[in-house]
């Protein structure tokens, strides 16, 4: 149950299927996310991971199944699915920030083109986030001008901006130099502290045991095992998510 008292869940997914051609990515998934939960997605690449995180905001369509986004179906098209994007941020593993324009720029953009915020409404709240994320120093830079993590940051703000429901997270340290991955997995870990809805396709399992309410295994277009983070990464019960484990947690 969440303050508010509204005990339904966010995401619903119900027999999901997708296809690529004759490849067969998303086989009858079923998955509810909860309102304030971290769900954490991992598993082997070509699993099937991305494209399920992409078909929560509709940037995939599915060719089966339902998914209910706060208790309607996603929309099809035009300004009502403008509006779920914009209810459902999304962090990707590239940052895909406006080159041409300042950090605060690609923070206020959202608010002020599609929610209609005033400017100098937008540029404080852009500012406090900003801040949040570590890098209110950097406001008026470049994205050229900032390292990965940093810009990674500033792609985290641009998504809080638009106060979303959820924020979709598509592998946001995979493109990341080692060392600047924690700085960011840390603004990752203060917004699950903060009762933000998150779902994260990772391959951090540090991150994974520290800041997932629940860890989702997928292999072959499947989800083979879902379970707490402590059991999962103790006491994983099917042998794909035990052979998964062995070869990444001996590294």
């Amino acid at each position: 149950m969440t303050e508010n008292g509204d005990s339904t869940p966010l995401v619903v997914l119900e027999g999901v299927n997708k296809h690529f051609g004759s490849l067969h990515v998303l086989r009858d998934i079923n998955l509810t996310i909860s309102r304030g939960e971290v769900l954490v997605v991992i598993g082997p690449s070509g699993g099937g991971k991305s494209t399920l995180c992409r078909a929560i905001n509709r940037l995939e369509t599915i060719d089966g199944g339902t998914i209910l986004f706060d208790g309607k179906p996603l929309p099809e098209e035009g300004k009502a699915l403008a509006g779920l994007r914009s209810e459902v941020g999304m962090v990707f593993q590239s940052f895909n920030l406006f080159a041409h324009k300042t950090i605060l720029e690609n923070v206020t953009l959202g608010p002020t083109r599609v929610r209609g915020v005033p400017k100098a409404q937008a540029e404080q709240r852009g500012m406090e986030l900003l801040e949040r994320v570590g890098i209110g120093a950097q406001a008026s830079k470049y994205p050229a001008q900032l390292s990965g993590g940093q810009q990674q940051r500033v792609a985290i703000a641009r998504a809080l901006a638009m106060d979303p429901k959820m924020i979709l997270f598509d592998e946001p340290t995979s493109a990341l130099d080692p060392e600047m991955v924690q700085e960011v997995l840390d603004v990752m870990i203060g917004l699950a502290r903060d009762g933000m809805t998150m779902m994260v396709v990772t391959h951090e399992m540090g991150f994974a045991r520290r800041a997932a309410n629940r860890v989702v295994f997928m292999a072959e277009g499947q989800i083979v095992e879902e379970n707490t983070p402590d059991e999962f990464f103790t006491n994983a019960r099917t042998d794909r998510a035990k052979d998964f484990l062995s070869k990444i947690l001996t590294h």
